[in-house]
């Protein structure tokens, strides 16, 4: 197989991109010292399969993913032209330290505190635009796209883009909660207006936390023009089941099925963002 070329590649361009966040395969290898499972070798794996990108959140105690992970992984997404590197965390804490150094695809400004078990919540804005106002800044002169972790809230978005962001990430938990409960309709409801709002101040919008093979393709039909989806905690569990090759050409089934879903009445012609 060449390494260049994973077999769904070709598919990518007209539907929405498979992020996998390994932060899952660094943390059950972190309870040993023993170097398993590789992180790089497993990542490769995920894109052999067809995923077009991978993520990492690096926090500050290096819990899971750690700094040597991170530059291993750029080296290997330099063989992969084709796919990206998301490196997402505070940019008040470790993340922009990568950011400097490596010059990622894409970073995505999450507002988690050091201690956080995990993210729980998007960016407040107009409150938080004047600390994330030059750091936003700084990404845009380093050439590197950047997303803010947001919650589905429209009226934030012209916020968000007057910053100078390339894409907003849709906090998804909320909708998973919702998923499958007669709450499930009037939440996508929010999801869609908040990512056609972005997206009518020229912003692109990806989305993130606790989707799954189970709830992803309704998403997916209900909310217009997602750019990516990043997945972690849900496709390693998966992976312990079906195998990690397997479960990323599952997930890519169900980003498939909603592309060839018909459009819904929020549906958008437009796919925006910076690329």
């Amino acid at each position: 197989m060449n390494p260049l070329v994973a077999p769904e590649s070709g598919a990518r361009a007209d539907r929405t991109a498979l992020s996998v966040n390994v932060n899952k395969i660094a943390l059950l290898r972190n309870t040993r010292h023993l170097g398993i499972p590789d992180v790089v070798a497993l990542s490769r794996l995920a894109l052999e399969a067809g995923a077009q990108g991978i993520t990492v959140h690096p926090r500050p105690d290096e819990r899971h993913i750690r700094r040597q992970d991170v530059l291993d992984l750029a080296a290997l997404l330099k063989l992969w032209p084709h796919a990206e590197f998301n490196i997402e965390g505070n940019p008040t804490h470790n993340l922009m330290q990568f950011v400097r150094e490596l010059r990622p695809q894409q970073c995505t400004l999450v507002p988690d505190s050091v201690e956080q078990f995990t993210s729980d919540h998007g960016w407040s804005l107009p409150a938080d635009m004047d600390r994330l106002r030059p750091l936003v800044a700084e990404a845009n002169e380093l050439g590197v796209r950047v997303s803010l972790f947001m919650d589905p809230q429209p009226e934030a978005m012209p916020h968000a883009a007057a910053l100078g962001a390339d894409r907003i990430e849709l906090y998804t938990e909320a909708y998973a909660r919702a998923h499958a409960t007669p709450q499930q309709a009037a939440v996508l409801r929010r999801y869609a207006a908040a990512a056609q709002a972005a997206q009518a101040v020229g912003l692109g919008v990806n989305a993130g936390h606790d989707l799954n093979r189970a709830n992803l393709t309704d998403f997916l039909r209900a909310v217009p023009d997602v750019l990516e989806v990043s997945i972690g905690h849900a496709l390693i569990a998966d992976a312990l089941e079906l195998g990690l090759t397997e479960t990323v050409r599952d997930y890519q089934r169900c980003i498939q099925r909603a592309a060839m879903a018909p459009e819904t009445p929020v549906a958008s012609s437009r796919r925006g963002g910076a690329s």
